[in-house]
């Protein structure tokens, strides 16, 4: 008895004792999907963004002194003072952050509780009132005795001081609650297999969990960044001289208001776009370990969207 099994379709017709001479290897032609929203959106926008454009280029604004100002040597000390106060009061930020997190996820209490009120405070208060306490510290401390150093407090907290204390302090307490964040999403097994080595408790924080935690502690460190450069705005209120003091200097004896504040306009935003494009690539480098494929710098998407432009496009072949 013989099992009879079905066979697979053969190029030769039943009887004819002839394949075929040829086999078409007709190629699938893909029609790509119409987004006719996106175009009338996209219209629409660049119709809005021109309006907006010409109303300001139709205004009393005189853009020739605009021009002149961007590269004053004033405004170019003050764009100078307030990236060198705002990457100072992160560095501070990010140290203060670190440790007080480590101190919040501590088993001490006493130092659980010494990291929360920290917290509890400069991110209760307003920078803004932080900024004039600090001015003010003469009205209740006049004298500063630390015993190997005398002076007085008038001296000591100067705008420059007043500056660094007051967005340094205030950016570490936010800083403290996202590194806790990031040291929190790294799992358990990671520090108990670093204990199970013989490791100690800050070589594993320093040499497993922070490099991991990084991945996850760097988005919001950036944006927190980019706020703290606009929010050094707020310090020429304790008489320091950035960007938008020195701006408001030359409004006010140019009678140049509004030019002067679109002067600082532009410089902050190209202070913010340099940061974000930096925040990118550092970004993109901590997540080497948790992508399969890094996404694509910028220039590599150019290049990507050049080449696929500049690929022939062949028709089937017979």
């Amino acid at each position: 008895m013989t099992d009879t099994f079905d066979k697979p379709p053969t190029d030769q017709t039943p009887g004819s004792g002839a394949s075929k001479a040829t086999v078409r290897n007709e190629q699938i032609k893909a029609i790509p999907v119409r987004h006719y929203g996106r175009w009338a959106s996209g219209i629409v926008m660049l119709v809005l963004l021109g309006a907006l454009v010409y109303s300001f280029s139709q205004g009393d604004v005189n853009w020739q002194v605009v021009g002149n100002l961007v590269f004053d040597d004033r405004i170019l000390r003050g764009t100078l003072n307030t990236l060198v106060i705002s990457i100072l009061s992160m560095l501070i930020g990010l140290i203060l952050g670190v440790v007080f997190a480590v101190m919040r996820l501590s088993k001490n209490p006493v130092t659980g509780t010494v990291a929360w009120l920290y917290i509890w405070f400069f991110r209760g208060t307003p920078v803004y009132v932080q900024l004039l306490l600090w001015f003010n510290l003469a009205l209740i401390f006049p004298m500063l005795n630390l015993g190997f150093y005398k002076d007085e407090m008038v001296d000591v907290m100067t705008p420059f001081v007043v500056a660094l204390l007051g967005l340094g302090l205030n950016e570490g307490a936010y800083m403290a609650e996202i590194v806790r964040a990031g040291i929190q999403s790294v799992d358990e097994g990671q520090a108990e297999a670093s204990y199970a080595l013989g490791m100690s408790n800050a070589k594993t924080m320093l040499r497993i969990v922070l490099p991991q935690a990084m991945r996850v502690i760097v988005p919001p460190t950036g944006n927190e960044f980019i706020n703290l450069l606009k929010t050094s705005s707020l310090i020429s209120v304790v008489q320091y001289t950035e960007l938008l003091r020195a701006a408001q200097n030359i409004g006010s004896t140019s009678f140049a208001v509004m030019e002067t504040l679109l002067v600082a306009s532009i410089w902050y935003l190209a202070m913010t776009s340099m940061f974000t494009v930096c925040q990118y690539y550092i970004e993109r480098y901590y997540a080497r370990g948790s992508l399969r494929r890094l996404p694509l710098t910028p220039w590599q998407r150019v290049k990507a969207k050049m080449m696929f432009l500049s690929a022939p496009r062949g028709g089937a072949s017979t």
